[in-house]
Protein backbone atom coordinates (compact mmCIF):
# COMPACT_ATOMS: atom_id res chain seq x y z
CA UNK A 1 0.00 0.00 0.00
CA UNK A 2 1.79 3.25 -1.24
CA UNK A 3 1.75 6.38 1.78
CA UNK A 4 -0.76 8.71 1.75
CA UNK A 5 0.47 12.76 0.74
CA UNK A 6 -0.75 15.13 2.99
CA UNK A 7 -2.72 16.87 0.73
CA UNK A 8 -5.02 13.86 -0.21
CA UNK A 9 -4.86 12.51 3.83
CA UNK A 10 -5.20 16.09 5.60
CA UNK A 11 -7.90 18.49 3.61
CA UNK A 12 -10.44 15.77 1.95
CA UNK A 13 -11.40 18.33 -1.18
CA UNK A 14 -11.69 21.34 0.39
CA UNK A 15 -9.67 24.50 -1.20
CA UNK A 16 -5.82 24.10 1.02
CA UNK A 17 -4.43 27.34 2.00
CA UNK A 18 -2.63 29.13 -0.58
CA UNK A 19 0.81 28.81 -0.27
CA UNK A 20 3.16 31.84 -2.08
CA UNK A 21 6.21 33.09 -1.66
CA UNK A 22 6.18 35.67 1.42
CA UNK A 23 8.01 38.62 -0.48
CA UNK A 24 6.21 40.34 -3.45
CA UNK A 25 8.65 43.01 -5.62
CA UNK A 26 7.24 46.13 -7.20
CA UNK A 27 8.66 46.91 -10.11
CA UNK A 28 7.10 49.46 -12.92
CA UNK A 29 9.33 50.30 -15.75
CA UNK A 30 10.69 47.67 -17.83
CA UNK A 31 14.28 48.32 -16.81
CA UNK A 32 13.37 47.20 -12.95
CA UNK A 33 10.73 44.53 -14.63
CA UNK A 34 13.74 42.83 -16.16
CA UNK A 35 16.11 43.52 -13.82
CA UNK A 36 13.87 41.84 -11.03
CA UNK A 37 13.18 38.92 -13.39
CA UNK A 38 17.03 38.66 -13.02
CA UNK A 39 17.18 38.57 -9.72
CA UNK A 40 14.11 36.28 -8.92
CA UNK A 41 16.68 33.55 -11.46
CA UNK A 42 20.10 34.31 -9.86
CA UNK A 43 18.05 33.99 -6.03
CA UNK A 44 15.73 31.59 -6.70
CA UNK A 45 11.62 31.27 -6.93
CA UNK A 46 11.86 32.88 -3.41
CA UNK A 47 9.75 36.08 -3.93
CA UNK A 48 7.23 37.20 -6.88
CA UNK A 49 6.97 40.54 -8.66
CA UNK A 50 4.54 43.05 -8.95
CA UNK A 51 4.33 44.49 -12.99
CA UNK A 52 2.82 47.93 -11.87
CA UNK A 53 -0.11 49.68 -14.12
CA UNK A 54 -0.88 52.01 -11.79
CA UNK A 55 2.42 53.87 -10.62
CA UNK A 56 4.39 52.66 -13.05
CA UNK A 57 2.28 53.94 -16.83
CA UNK A 58 2.93 57.30 -17.41
CA UNK A 59 -0.43 59.84 -17.86
CA UNK A 60 -1.53 59.13 -21.57
CA UNK A 61 1.08 55.55 -22.02
CA UNK A 62 -1.70 53.27 -20.32
CA UNK A 63 -1.53 51.06 -23.56
CA UNK A 64 1.66 51.09 -24.02
CA UNK A 65 2.75 50.61 -20.62
CA UNK A 66 0.40 47.28 -20.01
CA UNK A 67 1.57 46.07 -23.94
CA UNK A 68 5.17 46.42 -22.41
CA UNK A 69 4.69 43.83 -19.58
CA UNK A 70 2.54 41.14 -21.78
CA UNK A 71 5.96 41.20 -24.41
CA UNK A 72 8.19 41.18 -20.74
CA UNK A 73 6.02 37.74 -19.29
CA UNK A 74 5.98 36.25 -22.82
CA UNK A 75 9.64 36.54 -23.19
CA UNK A 76 12.45 33.91 -21.96
CA UNK A 77 13.68 36.48 -19.01
CA UNK A 78 10.07 35.22 -16.99
CA UNK A 79 11.50 31.88 -16.73
CA UNK A 80 9.89 30.91 -13.16
CA UNK A 81 6.26 32.35 -14.04
CA UNK A 82 6.38 34.39 -11.24
CA UNK A 83 5.05 37.90 -11.75
CA UNK A 84 1.87 39.35 -11.90
CA UNK A 85 0.58 42.80 -12.16
CA UNK A 86 -1.21 45.71 -10.76
CA UNK A 87 -3.49 47.44 -12.56
CA UNK A 88 -5.15 50.68 -12.06
CA UNK A 89 -8.11 51.31 -9.75
CA UNK A 90 -11.74 51.54 -10.64
CA UNK A 91 -12.05 55.19 -11.09
CA UNK A 92 -9.23 55.20 -13.41
CA UNK A 93 -10.82 55.05 -16.97
CA UNK A 94 -7.58 52.52 -17.98
CA UNK A 95 -8.42 49.66 -15.71
CA UNK A 96 -10.37 47.89 -18.48
CA UNK A 97 -8.06 48.58 -20.82
CA UNK A 98 -5.02 47.01 -18.57
CA UNK A 99 -7.19 43.90 -17.81
CA UNK A 100 -7.68 43.41 -21.87
CA UNK A 101 -4.31 43.72 -22.45
CA UNK A 102 -2.78 41.53 -19.85
CA UNK A 103 -5.78 39.08 -19.62
CA UNK A 104 -5.72 38.83 -23.25
CA UNK A 105 -1.72 38.87 -24.31
CA UNK A 106 -0.90 36.72 -20.74
CA UNK A 107 -3.57 35.56 -19.14
CA UNK A 108 -2.01 32.07 -19.12
CA UNK A 109 1.38 33.35 -17.70
CA UNK A 110 -0.03 36.13 -14.87
CA UNK A 111 0.74 34.60 -11.32
CA UNK A 112 -2.16 37.43 -10.21
CA UNK A 113 -3.29 40.56 -10.69
CA UNK A 114 -4.11 43.26 -7.97
CA UNK A 115 -6.73 46.07 -7.91
CA UNK A 116 -5.97 49.05 -5.85
CA UNK A 117 -7.51 51.76 -4.43
CA UNK A 118 -11.30 49.97 -4.09
CA UNK A 119 -13.60 52.13 -1.53
CA UNK A 120 -16.55 49.39 -1.75
CA UNK A 121 -16.50 45.47 -1.93
CA UNK A 122 -19.08 45.85 -4.90
CA UNK A 123 -16.60 47.98 -6.76
CA UNK A 124 -13.79 44.87 -6.63
CA UNK A 125 -16.47 42.52 -7.28
CA UNK A 126 -17.10 44.00 -10.44
CA UNK A 127 -13.54 43.87 -11.63
CA UNK A 128 -12.87 40.73 -11.04
CA UNK A 129 -16.41 39.63 -12.75
CA UNK A 130 -14.92 41.54 -15.76
CA UNK A 131 -11.66 39.77 -15.46
CA UNK A 132 -13.24 36.49 -15.51
CA UNK A 133 -14.90 37.34 -18.08
CA UNK A 134 -12.18 38.66 -20.45
CA UNK A 135 -10.32 35.25 -19.31
CA UNK A 136 -13.45 33.06 -20.53
CA UNK A 137 -13.44 35.58 -23.72
CA UNK A 138 -9.36 34.11 -24.70
CA UNK A 139 -10.32 30.70 -23.71
CA UNK A 140 -8.44 30.85 -20.72
CA UNK A 141 -10.14 28.36 -18.06
CA UNK A 142 -7.60 28.63 -15.38
CA UNK A 143 -8.51 30.88 -11.74
CA UNK A 144 -6.15 34.15 -12.26
CA UNK A 145 -5.60 34.76 -8.48
CA UNK A 146 -6.88 37.97 -7.34
CA UNK A 147 -4.92 40.32 -5.12
CA UNK A 148 -7.22 43.49 -3.16
CA UNK A 149 -5.64 46.34 -2.17
CA UNK A 150 -7.12 47.75 1.17
CA UNK A 151 -6.41 51.32 1.34
CA UNK A 152 -9.53 53.12 2.13
CA UNK A 153 -11.83 53.23 5.22
CA UNK A 154 -14.48 51.98 2.91
CA UNK A 155 -12.73 48.89 1.75
CA UNK A 156 -11.72 48.35 5.78
CA UNK A 157 -14.94 48.57 6.68
CA UNK A 158 -16.00 45.63 3.82
CA UNK A 159 -12.80 44.20 4.49
CA UNK A 160 -14.44 40.43 5.44
CA UNK A 161 -16.75 41.05 2.27
CA UNK A 162 -13.86 41.73 0.07
CA UNK A 163 -11.97 38.83 1.60
CA UNK A 164 -14.74 36.28 0.16
CA UNK A 165 -15.02 37.28 -3.10
CA UNK A 166 -14.50 34.95 -6.24
CA UNK A 167 -10.37 34.07 -6.76
CA UNK A 168 -9.14 35.72 -4.01
CA UNK A 169 -5.68 34.51 -2.71
CA UNK A 170 -4.30 37.91 -1.22
CA UNK A 171 -5.60 40.58 0.78
CA UNK A 172 -3.05 43.50 0.80
CA UNK A 173 -2.81 45.95 3.22
CA UNK A 174 -1.71 49.69 1.74
CA UNK A 175 -0.62 51.76 4.43
CA UNK A 176 0.73 55.26 3.11
CA UNK A 177 -2.79 55.80 0.97
CA UNK A 178 -4.69 54.68 4.72
CA UNK A 179 -2.79 57.03 6.31
CA UNK A 180 -3.39 59.87 3.95
CA UNK A 181 -7.34 59.05 4.23
CA UNK A 182 -6.90 60.28 7.72
CA UNK A 183 -6.79 64.09 6.62
CA UNK A 184 -3.93 64.31 9.19
CA UNK A 185 -5.33 62.60 12.54
CA UNK A 186 -2.51 60.18 11.97
CA UNK A 187 0.79 61.75 11.55
CA UNK A 188 3.00 61.14 8.98
CA UNK A 189 5.65 59.40 11.42
CA UNK A 190 3.28 56.88 11.03
CA UNK A 191 4.24 55.91 7.79
CA UNK A 192 7.54 54.47 9.63
CA UNK A 193 8.45 51.92 12.40
CA UNK A 194 7.47 52.61 15.06
CA UNK A 195 4.51 54.10 14.70
CA UNK A 196 3.03 52.40 12.48
CA UNK A 197 2.86 49.08 14.69
CA UNK A 198 2.00 51.32 17.68
CA UNK A 199 -0.79 53.67 16.39
CA UNK A 200 -4.01 52.57 17.41
CA UNK A 201 -5.62 52.90 14.26
CA UNK A 202 -3.46 51.30 12.03
CA UNK A 203 -2.96 48.52 14.51
CA UNK A 204 -6.86 48.01 14.63
CA UNK A 205 -6.29 48.20 10.33
CA UNK A 206 -3.84 45.74 10.15
CA UNK A 207 -5.43 43.22 12.63
CA UNK A 208 -8.91 43.60 10.85
CA UNK A 209 -7.15 42.87 7.37
CA UNK A 210 -5.13 39.60 8.90
CA UNK A 211 -8.57 38.48 10.34
CA UNK A 212 -10.64 38.82 7.68
CA UNK A 213 -7.80 37.46 5.19
CA UNK A 214 -7.61 34.48 7.65
CA UNK A 215 -11.26 33.41 8.04
CA UNK A 216 -11.71 33.31 4.10
CA UNK A 217 -8.74 31.52 3.92
CA UNK A 218 -6.53 33.91 1.59
CA UNK A 219 -3.07 35.59 2.45
CA UNK A 220 -2.72 38.87 4.31
CA UNK A 221 0.32 40.80 3.03
CA UNK A 222 2.03 43.72 4.55
CA UNK A 223 2.70 47.46 3.16
CA UNK A 224 6.44 48.34 2.16
CA UNK A 225 9.14 49.62 4.54
CA UNK A 226 9.91 53.18 3.48
CA UNK A 227 13.37 52.95 4.54
CA UNK A 228 15.43 51.75 1.39
CA UNK A 229 18.76 50.71 2.02
CA UNK A 230 18.79 49.70 5.78
CA UNK A 231 17.95 46.26 5.96
CA UNK A 232 17.95 46.15 9.49
CA UNK A 233 15.06 48.10 9.33
CA UNK A 234 13.15 45.67 6.57
CA UNK A 235 13.58 43.20 8.60
CA UNK A 236 12.58 44.24 11.53
CA UNK A 237 9.21 45.24 9.85
CA UNK A 238 9.13 42.03 8.14
CA UNK A 239 9.44 40.18 12.01
CA UNK A 240 6.73 42.60 13.48
CA UNK A 241 4.41 41.91 10.42
CA UNK A 242 4.41 38.22 10.94
CA UNK A 243 5.11 37.81 14.28
CA UNK A 244 2.84 40.61 16.16
CA UNK A 245 0.18 40.58 13.51
CA UNK A 246 -0.04 37.47 11.41
CA UNK A 247 0.41 38.85 7.77
CA UNK A 248 2.06 36.13 6.21
CA UNK A 249 3.45 38.06 2.80
CA UNK A 250 5.42 41.38 2.65
CA UNK A 251 5.49 44.12 -0.26
CA UNK A 252 9.26 44.88 -1.61
CA UNK A 253 10.36 48.22 -3.51
CA UNK A 254 13.85 48.04 -3.68
CA UNK A 255 15.99 44.57 -4.46
CA UNK A 256 18.29 44.35 -1.08
CA UNK A 257 14.78 44.12 1.04
CA UNK A 258 13.96 40.95 -0.46
CA UNK A 259 16.34 38.42 1.24
CA UNK A 260 15.59 40.67 4.12
CA UNK A 261 11.76 39.80 4.24
CA UNK A 262 12.19 35.95 3.09
CA UNK A 263 14.46 35.81 5.91
CA UNK A 264 11.93 37.09 8.38
CA UNK A 265 8.88 35.62 7.38
CA UNK A 266 10.61 31.54 6.85
CA UNK A 267 9.91 29.56 9.10
CA UNK A 268 12.82 28.43 11.67
CA UNK A 269 14.97 25.44 10.98
CA UNK A 270 13.93 23.75 14.32
CA UNK A 271 10.22 23.88 13.53
CA UNK A 272 11.04 22.66 9.78
CA UNK A 273 13.03 19.54 12.01
CA UNK A 274 9.88 19.05 14.13
CA UNK A 275 7.19 19.52 11.44
CA UNK A 276 9.11 16.65 9.88
CA UNK A 277 9.52 14.57 11.77
CA UNK A 278 5.72 14.56 13.02
CA UNK A 279 4.34 14.28 9.54
CA UNK A 280 6.76 11.06 8.65
CA UNK A 281 5.57 9.46 11.93
CA UNK A 282 1.77 10.37 11.33
CA UNK A 283 2.54 9.13 7.46
CA UNK A 284 3.65 5.74 9.13
CA UNK A 285 0.19 5.67 11.10
CA UNK A 286 -1.73 6.55 8.30
CA UNK A 287 -2.90 10.10 9.65
CA UNK A 288 -4.15 8.95 12.63
CA UNK A 289 -3.20 10.38 16.26
CA UNK A 290 0.43 9.41 17.11
CA UNK A 291 2.52 10.90 20.37
CA UNK A 292 5.88 12.95 19.58
CA UNK A 293 7.88 13.95 22.29
CA UNK A 294 5.37 13.37 24.92
CA UNK A 295 2.50 15.04 23.14
CA UNK A 296 -0.71 13.81 21.31
CA UNK A 297 -0.90 15.08 17.45
CA UNK A 298 -3.65 14.64 14.88
CA UNK A 299 -4.80 16.34 11.82
CA UNK A 300 -5.45 19.40 12.68
CA UNK A 301 -1.30 19.65 14.33
CA UNK A 302 -0.54 17.62 10.67
CA UNK A 303 -2.29 20.52 8.76
CA UNK A 304 -0.43 23.44 10.85
CA UNK A 305 3.30 21.05 10.11
CA UNK A 306 2.05 20.66 6.51
CA UNK A 307 2.23 24.60 5.87
CA UNK A 308 5.22 24.80 7.65
CA UNK A 309 6.88 22.63 5.44
CA UNK A 310 5.56 23.97 2.22
CA UNK A 311 6.61 27.34 3.59
CA UNK A 312 9.59 26.24 4.57
CA UNK A 313 9.83 24.46 0.25
CA UNK A 314 9.03 28.36 -1.05
CA UNK A 315 11.87 29.98 0.91
CA UNK A 316 14.66 27.64 0.44
CA UNK A 317 14.87 26.73 4.26
CA UNK A 318 16.78 23.09 4.19
CA UNK A 319 13.92 19.80 4.84
CA UNK A 320 15.07 16.92 6.11
CA UNK A 321 16.37 14.39 3.20
CA UNK A 322 13.56 11.84 4.02
CA UNK A 323 11.00 14.48 4.53
CA UNK A 324 11.75 16.08 1.12
CA UNK A 325 11.87 13.01 -0.14
CA UNK A 326 8.33 11.46 1.15
CA UNK A 327 6.49 14.57 0.28
CA UNK A 328 8.00 16.75 -3.01
CA UNK A 329 9.70 14.03 -4.96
Amino acid sequence: MSAIHPNQALFGGEKPFPIIPSCEHFAGSEKLILKALSLQDSLGPIFDITCDCEDGAAAGQEREHAEMIVRVLNSEANKHRMAGARIHDYTHAAWRLDVDILVGGAGKLLAYITIPKCTKAAQAAEMIAYIQKVAASHGITRQIPIHILVETHGALHEVYEIAALPWLQVVDFGLMDFVSGHHGAIPASAMRSPGQFEHRLLARAKAQVVAAALAHGVVPAHNVTLDLKNTETTFSDASRARNEFGFLRMWSIYPTQIPAIVDAMKPNYDEVTIASNILLAAQAAEWGPIQYDGELHDRATYRYFWEVLQKAKITNVAIPAEANAAFFS
